[in-house]
Order: C-alpha cells, then structure tokens, then sequence
C-alpha cells in the first residue's frame, strides 16, 4: 500500500455519510477492505479521466476526441455501478433477509433505483 492508498477506516468513512440518513435503510453497512479499496480506486482512476477530458476542452481537442472520451467515463461509472448493486444485492440485501427487514432493504433500493436510472 502507498502513501495514496486510503485506510480501511477512510473507506468506511466514504460510504458512512451516505448510510446515515433516516430515509436509507437501517442495518449497518459492513464492506469488505478488498472491496472498498477496489470501489475508491476506480473511482480515483474516473476522476484522473474526468481532470484529463477537462484539459482536451481547455486545450481546444477535437470534440470527436473529447466526445469518446466522455463515452469512455460513461462506461466505467457504470462498471463502478454494477459492482456496487451487485455487492449490495449480494451482501446488503441478503443480510437484510436473514435479519427480517428485507421490506425496509427493498424500498430503499427501489427509490435509489428511481433516482438512478433514466
């Protein structure tokens, strides 16, 4: 690990703000390291991607060139997406279920769902 790399605990921290709101659910939040780490590092690698797209504009690059890179961002946001309704449906939903509050999990990932898709 680098000096870059964040800790377990700032990881948690990313996602603890979010999981704290009333309207979320209720049960804790609990990720793996290896997932965590392999979540902040894609979306450290989309922010690199994003700071490059805005240099092409500020360097007047073709709109085509900017345009595919733009595509490009699209596509891994929604590889980071996947992987983290795969994880919730996986780990969050499921320990929802075995804990009896499956409706409260379903609801929430339902008006996140509204929000998130087109």
């Amino acid at each position: 690990m680098n000096d870059l790399d964040p800790t377990v605990e700032e990881l948690n921290n990313l996602l603890e703000h979010h999981h704290h709101h009333p309207e979320h659910s209720s049960h804790p939040h609990i990720h793996s390291e290896e997932s965590l780490r392999k979540i902040v590092n894609r979306l450290s690698r989309l922010e690199g991607h994003i700071r490059g797209v805005k240099t092409m504009v500020q360097e007047n690059r073709p709109c085509p060139d900017v345009l595919i890179q733009i595509a490009a961002i699209r596509g891994a946001l929604d590889r980071v997406a996947r992987i983290i309704l795969d994880e919730h449906l996986s780990e969050c939903v499921a320990r929802a279920a075995k804990e009896g509050n499956i409706d409260v999990e379903i609801e929430a990932l339902k008006t996140a769902l509204d929000r998130f898709l087109p």
